[in-house]
Parts: structure tokens; C-alpha cells; sequence
């Protein structure tokens, strides 16, 4: 009796479970997907709570917009170009930033070739998909319909620079200049068909707030005889340590330097000097001109020396010692005048207190 009865219960437990409504099971395997992908995201408590830098005013009195070319051949950009392929959980700067996009975790925006710039509207946001549809980076879906891309098929030693967007501004509420990267895009550089030379295709446009976040948990090594010298991407980029040429600002007519120059490159070298040298004289006078400050500073203690000097003199000379200095003919006039002063004192009465006084008696007749 009592098998039957334990047999009985397993039976109506059984035909429960069997009896759970699909959709019920559905979204419970669902949640459970979100918990796995939301292990690797950061949580909105954690974005709000990371140290970004400060963010730019928008009515600031003074801004310039710079656009340049981050070559990762240069010494100071390798650290964000290797290794070219992955090795273990270790990645480049691109591959990093191409599964942030991809996973969704960070917006991108089509590159314009039109207009040659960034725009982070709505309409011109682009789907991960398209661009792995666009450049032929090849990917496959599984049953779920999700994409996994294999880490040798990520291009990432193809994408040789970086397109770097750089605002340059005076904020007047703290009285500081400050340089802040405000857009980055990968620049895919890929051989022709016919192997005549290679040809760059900018991938999107990210903004660098919305991947600041994940930059600080992305290290960088920055030094070749010290590999324990490492530093996060954020702070990398914070405090300007890439170097990048210089290729467009943003001007009323539009055009980049190399449509100012006009195909010659000692023009493109000497606007592009010309730009770097009037943000570092902006930023070396807005708080006034040393050399300006040194100079008035001499003159002012050349004349405080001068002054000090002719009052040193007045005492000298009413102390009697800048006799020496006097001139003959001066001398001989101050001796010429002497006599005379001494006969008036010697005759006055009151003027020779210490002497002995003088008693006149008149004799009379009688």
C-alpha cells in the first residue's frame, strides 16, 4: 500500500512538471540567459559610480575641435595594437572595443565619407551585424540566432590607426584647459584585390564617454624594458598620452588640411604645425604672458633699485660725504660761500649757544 501510494505522489509531481505552460519555461530559461550576459556588463550603479573625466561645459568661452590620425605604428600608440591576435584572454584595443559593440553594451555610429565626421544621432546608429556584412569579417549564428565570431577572424591586425576626435577648451567656471578625447574610430587598413597598395576603411564611430566605463578595466602595457609599467586605456587617453597628426578641425568651409594643402605635403606639414603651435600658445597665455610678467617685473625692480639709489645719495650727501663726488668748480664756490656764513654765525649772539657771554660796560662822564 504504501508503494502505491509514493508511486502515486512521484506520478502527480511528474505530470506537474510535464504540465508547466511552455512560455513559463521560456521565460525562466530567459532570465537565467540575462543573468549569465549580465555577469560580464557593467551594472548602471557601476557606470554612475566610475571616476570619468569631467565632463565638457556646453558654454564654454573658448573651444577648439581637432581631428587626428593615431598611427599604432608609433612608439607611444603600440600599446593599443598588440598582440594583433589574441592570446588567451589577452586582446587588443579593437577587439575589445568590436565584442563591446557587437554584445550591444556600447552604441556605434556610421563613419560619413561625405562629411568626414561623427554623428551621434539616433538615425545614425549601426548594427553590429552591418558591419560585419560590410567589411566581410566572417561570423557564424547558432540556434539561438546569436553570432560568434572566432578569435582568429577578428581583423584586429588590420586595423592599424585610429580616427581620434580631441576638443581643446578653456572652461572659465574652474579656470583650467583641458584636452578631452571625444570620439574614437577604428581605421581598417586593407590590401586591394590586386595587391597595389592598401586602402583605409573607417569601421564607426564610438563615443568616448559611453566606452569610457570598460576602458578602465582594459590595461595597457606602456613600457618595452619595464612590462610591469601598465596603466588602464581610460587613464591612457585621459591624460593625452597618444600621438596623432593632425588631419582636419572644424572650420566654415569644411575641408580637411589635406584639400587645404592640395596634395603638398610641406603645405599639410606646415598647417599642421601651425595648428599645434597656436593651441600650445593659447594654452601657455590664458593665464597671461610669463615672459610679459618677467619682463615688467624686472622693470619695476630696476626702478625700485634706482630709487633706493638716489635716496642712498641725498643721505650721503647731506652727511658730508659726497664731497668726494663734487666737481672743482663746485667746490669752489662752497668754499667761496663758507666765510660768509661762519662770520654771520661768529657775529650773532644766539648763535653760538656753549660760548661765554658778553658783558659791554658804558663809561660816563662826570
Amino acid at each position: 500500500m504504501k508503494r502505491v501510494t509514493i508511486i502515486a505522489v512521484l506520478a502527480c509531481v511528474t505530470l506537474s512538471v510535464v504540465a508547466q505552460p511552455a512560455a513559463r519555461r521560456q521565460e525562466q530559461q530567459k532570465k537565467q540567459q540575462q543573468q549569465k550576459s549580465n555577469a560580464d556588463n557593467m551594472t548602471t550603479r557601476a557606470q554612475i559610480s566610475f571616476p570619468v573625466a569631467q565632463a565638457m561645459s556646453e558654454d564654454v568661452v573658448w573651444r577648439r575641435d581637432i581631428y587626428r590620425e593615431v598611427d599604432l605604428s608609433e612608439a607611444e600608440n603600440a600599446g593599443l595594437y598588440y598582440p594583433k591576435e589574441a592570446i588567451g584572454s589577452q586582446v587588443n584595443l579593437f577587439v575589445y572595443m568590436f565584442q563591446l559593440v557587437l554584445s550591444g553594451r556600447v552604441p556605434a555610429y556610421e563613419y560619413s565619407p561625405v562629411s568626414d565626421s561623427e554623428s551621434f544621432e539616433p538615425k545614425a546608429r549601426i548594427k553590429g551585424k552591418t558591419i560585419l556584412d560590410n567589411y566581410h569579417i566572417y561570423y557564424e549564428v547558432n540556434d539561438e540566432g546569436r553570432m560568434r565570431i572566432d578569435p582568429s577572424d577578428y581583423p584586429s591586425a588590420e586595423v592599424k590607426s585610429y580616427y581620434l576626435k580631441e576638443s581643446a577648451y578653456y572652461d572659465q567656471a574652474n579656470a583650467a584647459f583641458h584636452r578631452k578625447v571625444v570620439a574614437l574610430c577604428p581605421v581598417l587598413n586593407r590590401e586591394d584585390d590586386f595587391g597595389d597598395g592598401t586602402s583605409k576603411y573607417p569601421l564607426f564611430w564610438v563615443k568616448y564617454d559611453d566606452l569610457a566605463p570598460y576602458l578602465g578595466k582594459f590595461v595597457l602595457m606602456t613600457s618595452d624594458k619595464n612590462n610591469a609599467a601598465t596603466m588602464s586605456a581610460d587613464d591612457f587617453f585621459t591624460k593625452n598620452m597618444y600621438k596623432g597628426k593632425i588631419y582636419k578641425t572644424n572650420n566654415l568651409l569644411g575641408q580637411t588640411l589635406a584639400q587645404v594643402a592640395n596634395g603638398n605635403d610641406s603645405i599639410m606639414k606646415a598647417e599642421q604645425k601651425k595648428i599645434e603651435d597656436e593651441l600650445m600658445a593659447f594654452e601657455k597665455t590664458v593665464w597671461g604672458d610669463q615672459e610679459k610678467k618677467d619682463s615688467l617685473d624686472s622693470i619695476a625692480n630696476a626702478q625700485a633699485n634706482v630709487k633706493v639709489k638716489k635716496k642712498r645719495s641725498v643721505r650721503n650727501r647731506r652727511s658730508g660725504s659726497g664731497d668726494v663726488d663734487e666737481k672743482p668748480a663746485e667746490k669752489e664756490q662752497k668754499a667761496a660761500r663758507e666765510p660768509k656764513v661762519r662770520s654771520k654765525r661768529s657775529s650773532s649772539p644766539r648763535s653760538s649757544s656753549s660760548g661765554s657771554a658778553r658783558v659791554s660796560v658804558r663809561r660816563q662822564r662826570h
